[in-house]
Order: structure tokens, then C-alpha cells, then sequence
């Protein structure tokens, strides 16, 4: 496994699946049609789709440690690096921004944070973490952050409130700072899961994503970095799991014990991609999630730039998602399998243009 010089394959193929997934969830044919597993959990509680997000935000954070590594290996000073990072974080955010605004452009409706606006927050905290702090202290960073988090939302009192209820979305402080420090519109009017206060913990995935690319990055075997990321991924879905009964899981809220599972479930996919790809040296090496993972943000950008053809009347007259389902049901089959279809047709057509820029060697990077 090359994590110096060249691309890790098995970390390509883990962010393509996860993207492959954000666009199934994000563009189903018929919204009142969705598999439960397709559905984020609405409050406490996990599902598959909750999976999404932590992931490519642990991807984020092994990234991170090994491309920064590398510039810094190549001779470029932090401040360098450190500017490189806030103007990339900058145009991830920018784009983010775009893509809510996209196509109408109603400044009065904007949403300032969202999926790409935390992805842009988490990479350059991680970051800058990265450049300036020793690994020991990103550890006590990451658990500082976690158990402080989970006191406020779980023991100190709110203003106006009182005891905080995490069984209720308004009563936690997530909910109480979001609703006056976040400008412009809420996901969900009294309170957002892309908040200031949630991103946060939203930054330990992160972290844990580096901590992964340190044990990437040691000289031993292979085999041995692998089991050390299986065991240390074996303990994150314990100290998760456990906590769940003190700080449920809970994906809006980016509660400790969901960001230390998920944690765990990014360690173990890695440890198992890699042990597949690289120790097996499997000869089937899944190009069509390979394609979408070294272009994620485009194809992700993608995905909702092409919504305005593919989920909207404006072009044709007629939305061609519901004329899908519509056809769908007059066959006679399942409108919730329909739904399904129309999503992962969706994906191969974003995959076209992906595969496109795959095949020419073009890897596009904010």
C-alpha cells in the first residue's frame, strides 16, 4: 500500500460508495416512497442513511494526514500548507452555498450551513489541527470536545427551558444557540442538523478519520497497521454503543455516542477495504465506485445541479421522476422499489460524466 505517492485505492472506493449512497438517499423517484432504510432516523435512533455523512467526514480526516503529510514532506512550510487549506475550505463552502441557491436564487430563502458548508467547517479545523497541534494533543482535543459536549446537551440547564430533554429537537442547546447565531433559514425552521454547535463533535469524525491515516502512515507491515485499525475500530463501536444509554444516538444533534460509533464503523471499513484491495489484491477493483470517489465533490455537485432537469418541470413541461412513477404504478409494482430504480438511475447518470473525466485522468479539486 503506497500512502506516500499514490492514491489509496481502497480509500477511492470507500468515498465513491459513500458517495454512491448520499445521491440514492438524497434523489428517491417519490419522497412519500422511500424504504425505511433510505430514511434518516427523525430524531433519536440510527438507520443506514445516518451512516453517510460520518463516513466521508472520517475520509475527510484520513485525507487530510496523508496529502498534508506529503506537501509537508515535499519541503512546504504549515503557513503555506495553512493558507492552501482555508482557500480550499473557503470554495467548498462557496460551492455549498451555490448548490442551495441553485436554480432559482432566492437570497431571501438561503440556508448558510448545509452538507457542504460543515464539510468545508470540518476540513479546516481538522486541518489546522493537523498543522499545529502534536498528535497527543489531537487526542485530548477529540475527547475533550466529546465529553464536554455530551454534559452540555445532556446536564446544564438551557435559558428559557430549563433541563435539557433529548428526546424533544427544541429543547437542547443545539437548538437554543443555532436559533440565534445562524442567520438566513433553518433545515427545519426551529433548529438545524447542520448547525455551529453540532458540528463540533462533527469535527472528532474527523479527527478519528486522522488518526486512522497515522496508523496509514506507520512503517510496519501492512497486516499489522490493519489490525491495529480493526482493534482500535472495535473499541469506538463499543465506547459508542455504550454511551448511547447516557447521549442517544442521534444524527441531528451529532451526539458523542453516534460520532464515536460511526467512528468505529469508518475504522473497520477502511481496515476491511484495505485488507481487501491491498493484502488480497483482489483483481476486481469496483471502478464504478472508484470512479466516483477520486471526483466526489463533483459528482455530489453534480447530483444536485441536474435535479432541475431530472426532479422539476421546468424544462420538459412535466417532472420526469413522477411520470417515472406514475409509469411505475400502472405496472403494477411496487412504488417504494420504483422509487428505488429511479434513485439508482440517477446515480449512473451522474456516473457518466464522472466515468468521463475518470477515463481522461482529470481529477477535479476545489
Amino acid at each position: 500500500m503506497e500512502t506516500k505517492n499514490q492514491r489509496l485505492l481502497a480509500l477511492d472506493i470507500l468515498r465513491g460508495l459513500t458517495i454512491i449512497l448520499m445521491i440514492v438517499v438524497n434523489d428517491p423517484g417519490s419522497w412519500s416512497e422511500v424504504y425505511a432504510p433510505f430514511l434518516h432516523a427523525e430524531w433519536n435512533g440510527l438507520t443506514p442513511t445516518d451512516y453517510v455523512f460520518p463516513t466521508f467526514l472520517f475520509i475527510v480526516g484520513v485525507s487530510i494526514v496523508l496529502s498534508l503529510s506529503k506537501q509537508l514532506e515535499a519541503g512546504k512550510t504549515r503557513s503555506q500548507i495553512a493558507k492552501k487549506v482555508l482557500w480550499r475550505a473557503l470554495k467548498i463552502y462557496l460551492v455549498g452555498i451555490f448548490l442551495w441557491l441553485w436554480p432559482s436564487f432566492n437570497f431571501e430563502g438561503i440556508r448558510w450551513v448545509g452538507v457542504l458548508p460543515r464539510i468545508a467547517l470540518v476540513f479546516l479545523a481538522c486541518g489546522l489541527i493537523f498543522l499545529y497541534t502534536t498528535k497527543k494533543t489531537q487526542w485530548y482535543l477529540g475527547i475533550g470536545i466529546l465529553l464536554g459536549y455530551w454534559i452540555m446537551m445532556a446536564y446544564v440547564p438551557v435559558p428559557g427551558i430549563g433541563f435539557p430533554d433529548l428526546s424533544v429537537p427544541e429543547k437542547n442547546w443545539a437548538h437554543y444557540l443555532d436559533s440565534f447565531l445562524i442567520p438566513g433559514r433553518l433545515w427545519k425552521y426551529t433548529w438545524d442538523p447542520e448547525g455551529f454547535l453540532s458540528t463540533l463533535p462533527a469535527i472528532v469524525s474527523g479527527l478519528i478519520g486522522m488518526w486512522a491515516g497515522y496508523v496509514l502512515m506507520k512503517k510496519e507491515e501492512l497486516k499489522t497497521r490493519l489490525n491495529q485499525l480493526f482493534f482500535i475500530g472495535f473499541i469506538l463501536l463499543f465506547l459508542g454503543d455504550a454511551m448511547q444509554w447516557v447521549f442517544p444516538f442521534n444524527k441531528n444533534l451529532w451526539s458523542s455516542s453516534f460520532t464515536l460509533f460511526m467512528g468505529g464503523i469508518g475504522m473497520l471499513s477502511l481496515a476491511a477495504f484495505s485488507y481487501y484491495f491491498d493484502v488480497r489484491q483482489s483483481r476486481f477493483k469496483f471502478e464504478f465506485a472508484h470512479v466516483f470517489g477520486v471526483n466526489s465533490i463533483f459528482a455530489y455537485s453534480m447530483s444536485s445541479i441536474l435535479t432541475v432537469i431530472f426532479y422539476s418541470s421546468k424544462w420538459f413541461g412535466f417532472a420526469l421522476n413522477q411520470e417515472f412513477m406514475s409509469l411505475w404504478e400502472n405496472i403494477g409494482l411496487p412504488l417504494k422499489l420504483g422509487s428505488l430504480v429511479y434513485a439508482l438511475l440517477y446515480v449512473l447518470i451522474i456516473w457518466l460524466p464522472t466515468y468521463y473525466l475518470f477515463k481522461k485522468k482529470i481529477y477535479l479539486k476545489l
